[in-house]
Parts: structure tokens; sequence; C-alpha cells
């Protein structure tokens, strides 16, 4: 039988710093606060965080809830030390979703978990965590710092975001309004996003991340897959509330392949022209480099296109414009028609297609 330890035995000597624990939350307290909006306005440290939907100017609204994480886009942001801009992924893959559902932002929350606390780390992925809160003006209302001894590498960490949002009773998007005859709009995504980096970082083993991007000379290859992904709330939000857009699908994994068909009623189908944007010079390299086929691209990746918006034909170029004004990329990328629920991509060699 294992003799119990002879002398007293403390939390820290086990690996756990909650002295380290309560300086992040003093370190980050600012940061959050800079994030308070109409509805919230709590200080962090308490065991929850109210929300009033009613002082953030809603009548009778529902609640749309969404979480996700960053996946392994982590371990590319941990080998280069550069984490200050994984945060803006949690929350811009959580955000975006609740788009998708016609629903503003209206609070997040966070988990950090890693197996030694290192302030300056939390802190820096914290901060972007914050950064983008404001962005996508939603209030960073708490969270968790998780410290694990046992679970995780040294230096590793994960993430996961957690968001609140809220629509009008009778304006949430749910693919009724969808016809046959609406234009399919892409928004141009900043890069991979936050999707296939278990083939990206399989395609880009042994490769010096700080030398030069091989389809992007002025830019590191860190830089370029490291790019946070796009927040689309402040450019649809008004368009939302407009009602002007009849649909919204967000292009994480799965491509435009696989979370187009998702938002379509029965009865209709998305033919899309794979000539009407230029696909990203980043997705042409991993297609070459790995043989990856256009149908595995296309379900993989989002290859170029972050954001679908489905919109009446007469309404299209104006959106379009609109989008242009709040500096989104927006391209007439394809038609919805009738027939079996699903997608059709074809143009320029890549032809694919998914009934949902």
């Amino acid at each position: 039988m294992t003799e119990p330890p002879q002398r007293p035995s403390t939390y820290a000597e086990a690996g756990v710093s909650i002295a380290a624990g309560n300086a992040l939350v003093r370190a980050i307290a600012p940061l959050a606060r800079a994030t308070r909006r109409p509805g919230a306005d709590a200080e962090l440290g308490g065991f929850g965080a109210f929300f009033d939907p009613k002082a953030a100017g809603y009548a009778d609204p529902l609640l749309v809830a969404s979480t996700d994480g960053v996946g392994t886009k982590l371990r590319l942001a941990i080998a280069t030390g550069r984490h200050d801009d994984v945060g803006q992924d949690l929350v811009a893959m959580c955000v975006n979703d609740l788009l998708v559902q016609g629903a503003e932002p209206l609070f997040f929350l966070d988990y950090f978990a890693t197996g030694r606390l290192d302030p300056a780390v939390a802190e820096a992925v914290v901060g972007g965590i914050a950064r983008a809160c404001r962005a996508a003006g939603c209030a960073l209302v708490g969270g968790e710092t998780a410290e694990m001894p046992g679970m995780y590498a040294e230096g590793d960490y994960d993430l996961a975001g957690f968001a609140v949002g809220a629509v009008e009773r009778g304006a949430e998007l749910t693919g009724a309004r969808i016809g046959a005859g609406d234009v399919v709009l892409g928004l141009a995504s900043s890069g991979a996003h936050a999707n296939g980096f278990s083939l990206i970082r399989r395609l880009v083993e042994g490769l010096d991340l700080g030398a030069p991007a091989p389809f992007a000379p002025h830019e590191t290859l860190a830089d370029a897959l490291l790019r946070p992904t796009r927040l689309y709330v402040r450019s649809l939000l008004p368009l939302l509330r407009a009602g002007r857009i009849h649909g919204l699908a967000h292009i994480t994994g799965g491509g435009l392949l696989e979370n187009l068909p998702r938002v379509l009623p029965d009865g209709l189908r998305a033919e899309i022209d794979a000539t009407a944007w230029d696909l990203p010079p980043l997705f042409g390299w991993l297609a070459e480099r790995g043989g990856i086929a256009p149908a595995e691209m296309l379900r993989t990746f989002n290859c170029g296109i972050g954001m679908v918006a489905i919109v009446a034909a007469g309404d299209a170029d104006a959106v379009i414009a609109e989008l242009a004004a709040a500096g989104e990329r927006a391209f007439r990328i394809g038609t919805i028609v009738t027939g079996r629920r699903g997608i059709a991509i074809a143009g320029d060699g890549w032809h694919a297609a998914h009934d949902g």
C-alpha cells in the first residue's frame, strides 16, 4: 500500500495556482468591462451574469444559443507562440452561427483550460476574445479558467465559447422565405477560418511557418494560416433587421457542400457557379500540395466563401453594394431552383454535388 505524504500538501504543489488564477481575473476584468453593452453591466467574478433583453431593446425576443471551439488551429498558435488572434476565431465561430438564425449576439462566455496557467498567454487569448466581442457588439460576461495538471502537455491549452443572441419573435430566419429564383451571394472569407486544420497541419508538417508563404511571399506561412475568422455581425445585422435576407449559411466544417443545404427548405436546390469568385491562393496551394480533389476541397474548406446570403433577385445588386460599403467583398455565386434539396457546384474544373 502506498504511503500518504508525510507533510502537509498544498494545491500549488499539485500544480494549481489559485493566486495566478485570481491575478488573471484582475488582469482581464478591464478587457471584459470594455465590452459592456445595454443589457449587460455585471463585473467579472460572480457565479453568473444577468442580461436584460428589454434593456437591449427587445420587446418579445427569442433567445438563440451557440457553442464552438477553435479546433486544432490552436496547435499552430501554440507552436508559433501567437495567441492574440485565436480569441477572435472562438468568438466568430459562435456569433456567426447566431446570425444564421437571424439573431443579434448579446453576450459571450469563454472556457480556457490548460495544464499550468501561463498568465501572459491566457491574457493574450482573453484579450483577443474581448476585442472580438467588442467588434461583434456582444458583452463578455464571464468564463472559466481551468488549470488541470496532467490533462494537458506543457504549454498546451484548449478553448471553448458559448454565445447567446436574440431575435424578435417572427423575425427569425427559418428558410421559409427562401424561394426559387432567389440569388445566392457569397461573402469572402479571411482565410481558412478555423476549419480543416487537422489536414492543413499535416500538409505543412516540416515547413518553416516563419518563412514566406509559397503562395504569398509578402507574408509568412504562419500569417496566412493563423489569420482569424471573419466577423460578419456588423455588416449583416442591418440587412437582417430590414428583412432583406431570406437565408444565411455560415461556411464552416463541411464547406459549401454541406452547410448551404442545411438552410434550404425541401424542394429547393442551390446551383453554384465556381467561376463567380477567385479561389484564394491559400486554397489553390493546399489543393496542389495535398493532391486534394475539388469535391474534397469543397467539403473540407470554405474555399474563399465564409458566409452565404440568400436574397431576392431584385435586391441582389443593392445588397452587394451595401455589403461593400460595410467592408465586405460579396459575389453573386448562384441561384435557388426547384429540385431535390441540396447543392450543385460546377465550373472551371470544379464539380461537386450534395443532397441535404
